[in-house]
């Protein structure tokens, strides 16, 4: 299993936040947090929850997974299963995620395979800018959906937008593989 440092992210978010202009002290305010802790992760010196990492990239107008992801533009992306290695997650973080297409950062679609732990430390619910379809691959899940709950089986699956407050969790004491595609909502004029 290939674990994408923490430093990678860090530079990632740091090239992004740049690119766009904001300070450190500019963006830890439009977050909600403070600059200590974007300091931190941007230098690669403490593992962010997916929240705290959500919020960054709504801010900076980027995918999620781009920062997750190991970044290749290319026009055909083939990822046999024996070479889809990438694989990022902690406790802090909850989830452990598997890009499945390693497209460039303005791709419309993210497609990442979730593993939902059984001991899943994080449980505050999150916002993305993305919309979200999502296929139970196997296991088990808890969707909470902007204050509703919903238990999703192995093959349920279900679209929604990403600006609700939503989370998902372990249900039973087994992992749960949620095959999840983020998609670019289209600009609006």
């Amino acid at each position: 299993m290939f674990v994408i440092d923490l430093s990678e992210i860090g530079k990632r978010i740091r090239r992004a936040r740049l690119s766009q202009g904001f300070t450190q002290q500019e963006l830890a305010d439009r977050c909600g947090f403070t600059k200590s802790l974007l300091s931190k992760i941007e230098n690669g010196q403490t593992a962010s929850a997916v929240a705290t990492l959500s919020k960054i990239a709504e801010h900076l107008k980027t995918p999620l997974a781009w920062f997750l992801e190991e970044n290749r533009d290319e026009h055909l992306v083939l990822l046999p299963s024996k070479q889809r290695t990438s694989k990022i997650g902690s406790k802090e973080m909850g989830y452990l995620y598997e890009t499945l297409a390693n497209r460039s950062r303005f791709s419309k679609i993210e497609p990442v395979l979730v593993t939902v732990p059984p001991d899943i430390s994080m449980t505050e619910p999150f916002t993305h800018p993305e919309e979200e379809f999502i296929y139970i691959v196997s296991g088990t899940i808890v969707l909470f959906y902007d204050g509703e709950r919903y238990l999703l089986e192995e093959g349920d699956t279900a679209y929604f937008s990403g600006d609700k407050p939503h989370i998902f969790l372990p249900h039973g004491d087994k992992e749960a593989k949620v095959l999840s595609v983020f998609i670019q909502p289209s600009p609006t004029h």
